[in-house]
């Protein structure tokens, strides 16, 4: 089970790694949320955050089944009727 374990913590290694740049304004934003919040781990923050964004977004985009079809039960125009 050892084994297992172990292969399942080298899948989650973090070994990329991405560089941000902020502008001063952005900088003091967040050193200040840090202190506000006291947040010590600045990386797991900014990791979280970035994930939560990306996988809300995820969720907005999902394909629907009806997504290019007409709505049924949306009120009628009437001075379109094709019947």
């Amino acid at each position: 089970m050892k084994r297992k374990n172990k292969k399942k913590e080298e899948t989650l290694k973090r070994i990329h790694r991405k560089s941000i740049l902020f502008n001063k304004r952005e900088l003091n934003a967040i050193n200040h949320y840090c202190r506000k919040y006291k947040i010590k781990n600045r990386s797991k923050f900014m990791r979280e955050a970035i994930i939560t964004a990306i996988l809300r977004q995820f969720d907005e985009d999902h394909p629907s089944l009806f997504e290019d079809q007409p709505n049924l039960f949306a009120p009628s125009n009437p001075s379109n009727k094709n019947y």
